[in-house]
C-alpha cells in the first residue's frame, strides 16, 4: 500500500535531520546536501508504493538517500572536492544548525577515510540506522559494517589527535 501524503510528511519531519546530515558529511556542502536531500525525497515520492512495511523506514531513506549521493558523485563537474577550502569556508560561515557537530575539522579527518569506511560509519553515527540496517542498506554482511564502523573510529581518533597542540 502506498504512502498517504500525511505519511510521507512524517517521514519528512522524523527522518529529514539525520538523513540531512549523513548528506552533508558525506558531500561536505550545506548546499549540495540540501539538494540531495530534496532529490531523495522526491525519489522516495515516485518509489511510494515500494516501501516494504518490513523494513525500517530509516534504512529505507537512507538507501535512497545513498543512492542520490552517489549520482552526485558521478556528476563531477557541480561537486568540489569535499577538501577544498572555498567549500569548507562556506559551510563554516553559514549559521550551522548543528554546532561544532559538523566542525571543518570533523570534515577534514572524515575525508581522509576511505569512502567505505565513511559511509558505513555516518550511516550509524549521523544516519543512526543500526548495524543490521546499515549492512542491509549497503548490501554487506553484519560483521563487515561492525569491522568498519571500528575501523573508522580508530582513524578518527588517530587523526583528530594528531590535529591536538602538544
Amino acid at each position: 500500500m502506498p504512502l498517504s501524503s500525511e505519511q510521507f510528511e512524517r517521514l519528512i519531519h522524523e527522518h529529514s535531520p539525520a538523513l540531512y546530515r549523513v548528506a552533508f558529511r558525506m558531500l561536505g556542502d550545506r548546499h549540495l546536501a540540501e539538494d540531495v536531500l530534496q532529490e531523495a525525497f522526491r525519489s522516495v515520492w515516485t518509489g511510494r508504493a515500494k516501501l516494504d512495511p518490513e523494513r525500517s523506514e530509516r534504512a529505507w531513506l537512507a538507501s535512497i538517500l545513498r543512492r542520490r549521493i552517489i549520482d552526485r558523485w558521478r556528476k563531477k563537474s557541480d561537486v568540489k572536492c569535499v577538501g577544498d577550502s572555498e567549500t569548507l569556508d562556506r559551510a563554516s560561515l553559514d549559521a550551522d544548525p548543528f554546532g561544532d557537530e559538523l566542525s571543518a575539522e570533523m570534515q577534514l579527518a572524515l575525508d581522509r577515510l576511505p569512502v567505505e569506511l565513511k559511509e558505513t560509519l555516518l550511516l550509524v553515527v549521523v544516519g543512526e540506522l543500526t548495524h543490521r540496517e546499515a549492512a542491509e542498506t549497503l548490501g554487506v554482511p553484519l560483521g563487515t559494517v561492525l569491522s568498519r564502523v571500528n575501523r573508522a573510529r580508530g582513524r578518527l581518533r588517530e587523526y583528530l589527535s594528531a590535529r591536538q597542540p602538544k
